[in-house]
């Protein structure tokens, strides 16, 4: 009887270790503009989010985790490549603009691919499309389903951009060919209403760049003619993508998948549905935050229902830190009260402080990640290669480390140093310590309220005793700032071509 159960075991062992146990699943829900202290399980801010603090609470739950960029559309490509956004000159915020992933470059949905992955995309998108003039109303190519995907259900660039259409596969969802998409960024308004000339006709009122397409009461960037059909519910856009992520994961059920899962939440407009209105008592971005919360529970739910979860992998995190007003007048400055979106540290979204790009980042696998609160420095650039080592390829990125056993594992060293990127600008930061290199500019953008880190010298910072970026040490430390330049230069080239006039979303 004991030499059948050593034989059993060792059996067991040597199957385990061949390949033999199925491919987790892997589900990356990715928000939008969530900052630090959004997240009610890191004990900075006020704003309540339980589903969230579930899965953070049972996995682990980094303090040191970032995202690429403090804007978007870098810190998207910089998760999808596992490449530095400031690597591609193209990887900047977009606006109607072309796909910034070349169709032969390497991503996570390719290797997933590789290794046997049903891939799909649900959400916001905001990398593009098309390689030349985009016709709405025709097949749209290249895009996420060139780029590696086998399915995606997606808007183009954010909620406030047209078009204000959902695409799948290529296709404009519901399009009336009689009545063709025209869009148009560069000022000829086609005639319609805008929230320039027609105040009367808003639901939301613009505070800055947001005037022109009224869809749905709220004006956009851009106008677009036609489509009237194709016009999404900006209400009803949460339950829409969780409804097209749940049926995605259905069409796949039995194979590994991995699902790319992107909430629009809270990124501007923040359009709350009616049964989550008041919610957080913070006006429409708590509201949303809420309601953001309610769908990562739903599919947590979802999962076990289908018994998914105990071989699916949830990694949570956003794109970028946090901002109040960015565009419209919504109450969230207002109605802030005693809620610390930024989580105590300086910056936010567009800038080089830590609110910029330090965001809430949480790994979960029931029963395979034991729960823990990691300080290693991680970030999201290091997940193509991960993934990729865990499931057994040997697929590389050119940027990305093997994180493998700080994400899944608890144990191992995160990176020890990370350059990170804002609107065309760098900093760099190596174990605990931050430098920002000089930038011309003002310091502070007072349309959205946020330092954005220029400054005449360069600064340097110690994350161990000065989290808040209060006390510039660069003339107290000069050995060790000028060892931190050198370094950054090597990684760089130091030559980054000309800074940008800061363009804000």
């Amino acid at each position: 009887m004991k030499k059948f159960i050593l034989a059993s075991i060792l059996i067991g062992f040597f199957s385990c270790n061949s390949g033999d146990l199925p491919k987790p699943n892997v589900i990356i829900i990715y928000a939008d503009d969530l900052g630090y202290g959004d997240v009610s399980s890191y004990g900075l801010g006020t704003l309540q989010t339980p589903n969230i603090d579930k899965i953070a609470n049972e996995g682990i739950r980094f303090t040191n985790g970032y995202a690429s960029s403090a804007t978007c559309s870098p810190s998207r490509y910089a998760l999808m490549t596992g490449t530095y956004p400031w690597r591609n000159k193209k990887a900047k915020i977009l606006t109607g603009a072309n796909l910034i992933i070349d169709v032969n470059e390497l991503t996570l949905p390719k290797m997933f691919k590789s290794m046997g992955y049903q891939t799909g995309i649900v959400g916001k998108w905001h990398l593009g499309l098309g390689d030349g003039p985009v016709n709405h109303n025709k097949y749209i190519s290249p895009g996420p389903n060139e780029v590696g995907f086998d399915h995606s259900f997606i808007m183009a660039d954010t909620q406030d951009r047209v078009p204000t259409v959902y695409i799948e596969n290529g296709y404009v969802v519901n399009l009336d060919p009689d009545d063709p998409i025209e869009i148009n960024f560069k000022g000829n308004d086609y005639g319609l209403p805008s929230g320039v000339k027609n105040p009367e006709l808003l639901s939301m009122m613009w505070h800055h760049g947001h005037n022109a397409s009224i869809v749905n009461g709220v004006p956009r960037i851009g106008f677009q003619r036609g489509g009237k059909s194709a016009m999404w519910s900006d209400i009803d856009m949460a339950d829409k993508f969780l409804d097209e992520a749940k049926k995605y994961i259905s069409s796949v059920k039995g194979e590994p998948f991995f699902l790319y899962y992107t909430l629009q939440q809270p990124h501007v407009p923040r359009t709350p549905h009616p049964r989550f209105e008041g919610s957080s008592g913070m006006g429409p971005r708590g509201d949303v935050i809420v309601e953001a919360d309610w769908c990562i529970g739903e599919m947590y739910k979802y999962l076990e229902n289908e018994g998914l979860i105990d071989n699916t992998i949830i990694i949570i995190s956003s794109d970028n830190g946090p901002v109040l007003n960015d565009g419209y007048f919504d109450d969230a400055v207002e109605k802030l009260g005693d809620h610390d979106p930024f989580g105590g540290l300086r910056g936010g979204k567009y800038s080089l402080f830590e609110a910029g790009t330090r965001v809430p980042f949480i790994t979960y696998w029931k029963g395979k990640i034991k729960p823990q609160v990691s300080n290693e420095l991680v970030t999201q650039i290091d997940f193509l290669e991960s993934f990729s080592s865990l499931i057994g390829s040997d697929i590389k990125s050119k940027d990305g480390i093997d994180l493998s056993d700080v994400f899944f594992r608890n144990k191992g060293q995160g990176r020890t140093e990370f350059v990170l990127e804002a609107t065309s600008r760098t900093a760099f930061r190596q174990n605990n310590w931050v430098m920002i290199p000089p930038y011309k500019g003002s310091p502070f953008n007072e349309s959205v309220n946020i330092e954005v880190g220029n400054s005449k010298k360069y600064l340097l910072f110690n994350l161990d005793t000065d989290t808040s970026q209060e006390y510039d040490l660069s003339n107290e430390y000069p050995e060790k700032l000028q060892e931190m330049i050198k370094r950054y230069g090597e990684i760089t080239g130091d030559d980054l071509g000309e800074v940008e006039e800061l363009i804000l979303e």
